[in-house]
């Protein structure tokens, strides 16, 4: 793109022939993102990523230095298993703080990142059913 041109406007020529953009009819014609850096999944301009790995969390980023140049211009940070959740919840504010992303998308990425580390938890086995009613006293008779 030339340099004369704002990132503003090339949004608004080319936001309606993106490949990521879901469109949806039903209850008001919303618009959605498939894009892996859209934290909200709402077609909008600015995003951060945040995807689950093996037990871990990897955080996706833009730099600001450079975005003419989109092969080097994501940075991936991965937050292994033994990282506690508050130390990847400073360093998810700290990276989206840094890297001049707003600050309404910053405890979004939080809670982005929350959801993702609860998934990751062992799931707890459901404790099996006591008899109640006219079961319980037949199985009482029974004993």
């Amino acid at each position: 793109m030339a340099s004369n041109i704002s990132n503003d406007l090339v949004w608004q020529i080319t936001r309606n022939q993106n490949s990521f953009l879901v469109n949806r009819n039903s209850g008001g014609g919303f618009q959605f993102s498939r894009d892996p850096l859209n934290l909200l999944n709402k077609h909008s301009y600015k995003a951060v990523g945040v995807q689950a790995t093996e037990n871990g969390v990897a955080v996706t980023t833009k730099k600001p230095s450079n975005p003419q140049q989109p092969g080097q211009n994501l940075v991936t940070v991965t937050y292994g298993p033994s990282t506690s959740t508050r130390k990847i919840y400073k360093g998810v504010a700290d990276k989206t703080a840094k890297n001049s992303y707003r600050a309404d998308l910053r405890e979004e990425a939080v809670a982005r990142v929350s959801a993702v580390r609860r998934s990751q938890l062992p799931k707890k086995d459901a404790p099996a059913q006591k008899l109640r009613g006219s079961k319980a006293r037949k199985a009482e008779e029974s004993e």
